[in-house]
């Protein structure tokens, strides 16, 4: 119950913030961040490769999550796992293209940039481990990928402070590296969580058994192109 909780709140937020970023579509100049309008407007291209590919992980990745869905139905696991992986790289690409334009200066660009390479990184490990059939260290890959994806739920989330009076400029600066490292550190907590022998016997988080098990079930980390 516990766990299904965090994949309902995981994937609502995720869904959120897919849908709020379709406002981009619409082109508008005005619906874009006010110190960002004529940066965006000018570099259209990597801005919709990036958010189109964002958007296609973020809604997509939670679903990966689902043991069920992996037990029950392995080709439809394995096509969302290959829309994911395209959606991340394509988040990626953007994503490096966008930040030697992004707002907050040096830092900000430098934190966005890291992201991008890590997201690109992550993802093309869990790539290789599932070419190889390396199903647990694919897994763990998965984790590290999404976590860096859902960073777009995340360093929204660290902005409050900005509605509540905090300077915006540091603030958005610093976000850009706390909300990578804090998801990261979830991840790789899940990750160590799931290595470790439980006296339970319960399946853990990430990893573990390959047996199907129940439909709907949501332990297990994101197994894409498999």
């Amino acid at each position: 119950m516990k766990h299904r909780k965090l994949w309902l709140t995981m994937t609502v937020l995720a869904l959120m913030t897919a849908a709020a970023s379709a406002r981009y579509y619409s082109l508008n100049p005005q619906v874009f961040m006010t110190q960002q309008r004529l940066t965006y407007m000018a570099n259209l291209t990597p801005l919709l490769l990036h958010i189109t590919g964002g958007t296609v992980a973020l809604t997509t990745g939670p679903f990966q999550f689902l043991t069920g869905l992996r037990g029950r139905r392995p080709t439809l696991h394995r096509w969302l796992g290959r829309v994911y992986l395209l959606g991340a790289l394509a988040a990626g690409v953007g994503g490096l293209l966008m930040a030697r334009i992004a707002f907050g200066g040096p830092v900000a660009r430098i934190g966005f940039a890291v992201l991008a390479l890590e997201m690109l990184g992550a993802t093309a490990v869990a790539l290789g481990a599932v070419l190889r059939r390396r199903i647990p260290a694919h897994r763990e890959w998965m984790t590290r990928s999404y976590a860096l994806v859902f960073v777009a739920v995340t360093f929204r989330l660290f902005l409050i402070p900005t509605f509540l009076g905090a300077p915006f400029a540091p603030v958005y600066a610093a976000d850009a590296w706390l909300s990578t490292i804090v998801n990261l550190l979830v991840a790789e907590a899940l990750i160590r969580r799931a290595r470790r022998p439980r006296a339970s016997g319960a399946r853990p988080l990430t990893g573990g058994s390959e047996t199907a098990p129940a439909a709907g079930r949501t332990i297990g980390s994101p197994s894409s192109a498999g």
